[in-house]
């Protein structure tokens, strides 16, 4: 972590002896933050703002020749600033820098442009799905100048966005719609990919090597990349109405905001992730909400109930009500009815009770399903592989070996699947081999209060607390089968999560 959180004018230069070894300096020059770093006996210079959100990567840590964001764990070479890990895509701007007679000093941006890429063909990549996993392989391809072979087909109506705005930022008000979009894939380096809206592909021909969308087009590949995400769960006992809403995609924010303007009152059914986060969204937008969850404690699935009261208790704060262990049984439309009998009144309801990978195109098309014990979707091995050749499932759809727990798990992080996308993008082009095996990560944001978890266990039964949960200062250690496999922070102990995170990968 940084040794120094002041910012020093190193146009005028700083002394040498403070500079350690992979340990980032913040900085200044000509009104810019930047950071400097020694690496490898090589001192480089860059902005000093991670591109993705903006946290200060002088609280970040360096390792693998990487600086590594500490808000969102984004990762930047120390090479050339290339954002070589999501959820950032956009570089670091860089700058000049001599080292000479014991002082650093940076001269200027470095505005030489970036080598053209020039990888070679791998025939025609056709990606079902424009979410996190299907842009990121995209905009990887595209990086490295195949964005001329890429076919993105997505049956959502907006171009790729950033789809963890959809249920913080923007819901809340904090973010425009135009906020939300994500880079353009390849950064305009070379042929950009293209990227079909709208179009929802009805089958697969995997003989011919084709799919087929609704409207009967057929789309050739050589390569498939099966990237179709998940879709929210609606409970038989919610009906549809106008003002029952899921909360998944761009579309379902804005029909949302669009309820809550003329709101008063809403009610939340499930306590999972996105409900907790509309919760928060719509309370901060001046609506009474009451969560209905048949959870005894919300979050305690994930990390134990010591976390999910600090979570709960953190609502309750801004006045939610919640009803605990409890189920719907009906919604008129103005009132709630549960399973107790207790009623309560709502101007709309919204439902979060957790997502389903859809695999329905994988399933007709042949391709091997996963089991239950594997976290269901589709079936992948250690290079994302599906059972049919030249075709690949990334994001939420695959479950695939995980090398540290040492069985196939599947994952519905963002991150986590954007890294997936990027991953398979490099390994099709040779750039790595082995097995896939980044940590799953992700963060949700509730108030003022950020959580962050890296790892993955089935269950948080076996957990080892350090610090004071009720303050919002704590990391929770979980274990599977007596190994530390995942962590929880809060507050001043976020910085562990990163760090765990670096660990696991260089193990």
């Amino acid at each position: 972590m940084a040794a120094n959180m002041t910012a020093i004018d190193l146009g005028k230069g700083m002394s040498a002896a403070d500079l350690h070894e992979d340990t980032p300096i913040a900085g200044s020059f000509g009104g810019e933050d930047i950071i400097v770093v020694r690496h490898g006996g090589k001192v480089c210079a860059f902005a000093g703002k991670c591109t993705h959100q903006g946290a200060p990567l002088e609280t970040g840590l360096v390792i693998d020749g990487t600086v590594r964001c500490p808000w969102h764990h984004a990762r930047f070479s120390l090479d050339d600033g290339e954002a070589v890990s999501a959820p950032a895509f956009t570089p670091l701007d860089r700058f000049t820098v001599v080292e000479e007679d014991g002082v650093v000093t940076v001269t200027g941006k470095d505005e030489q442009s970036r080598p053209a890429p020039s990888a070679r063909s791998i025939g025609k990549v056709v990606i079902v799905g424009g979410g996190a996993a299907g842009h990121a392989c995209a905009d990887m391809l595209a990086r490295s100048g195949l964005g001329g072979d890429v076919t993105i087909l997505s049956d959502d109506a907006d171009a790729p966005y950033d789809r963890t705005a959809v249920s913080k930022d923007y819901l809340a008000g904090d973010a425009e719609r135009d906020d939300t979009a994500l880079p353009e894939p390849g950064l305009g380096r070379g042929p950009a990919p293209k990227v079909r809206t709208g179009v929802a592909v009805a089958s697969i021909d995997v003989e011919g090597h084709a799919v087929i969308t609704a409207d009967q087009d057929r789309v050739p590949y050589d390569i498939l990349v099966l990237a179709t995400g998940a879709t929210p769960i609606t409970p038989d006992t919610v009906k549809a109405a106008d003002n029952v809403f899921v909360l998944r995609t761009l579309a379902d924010a804005d029909a949302l905001k669009a309820a809550a303007k003329d709101a008063k009152r809403a009610i939340v059914l499930g306590a999972s992730f996105i409900g907790l986060e509309a919760a928060a969204s719509l309370t901060q937008a001046g609506l009474a909400v009451t969560m209905i969850t048949r959870d005894s404690v919300p979050l305690a699935k994930v990390a134990g109930p010591e976390v999910g009261k600090f979570v709960q208790a953190l609502h309750e704060d801004k006045g939610v009500t919640f009803h605990l262990d409890r189920e719907l049984t009906q919604f008129d439309g103005h009132t709630a009815t549960l399973d107790d009998g207790t009623t309560v009144d709502g101007d709309l309801l919204v439902v979060g009770v957790g997502v389903e990978p859809r695999i329905d195109l994988a399933k007709a098309a042949g391709l091997t399903l996963a089991g239950k014990d594997a976290g269901g979707g589709v079936a992948v091995d250690a290079q994302l592989r599906t059972s049919a050749a030249g075709i690949y499932a990334i994001g939420d759809i695959a479950s695939y070996p995980d090398p540290r727990l040492g069985h196939p798990i599947r994952v519905e992080h963002w991150v986590h699947a954007q890294r997936q996308g990027q991953w398979l993008a490099r390994s099709l082009l040779g750039g790595v081999t082995g097995s896939y095996g980044d940590k799953p990560f992700f963060w949700t944001g509730q108030y003022d209060t950020s959580l962050h978890y890296v790892g993955h266990v089935a269950k948080p039964d076996d957990r080892r607390i350090e610090g004071d949960v009720a303050t919002g200062d704590f990391a929770v250690f979980l274990k599977e089968n007596g190994k530390d496999q995942a962590v929880m922070t809060c507050g001043d102990r976020d910085e562990i999560a990163l760090e765990k995170e670096a660990a696991w990968d260089a193990a």
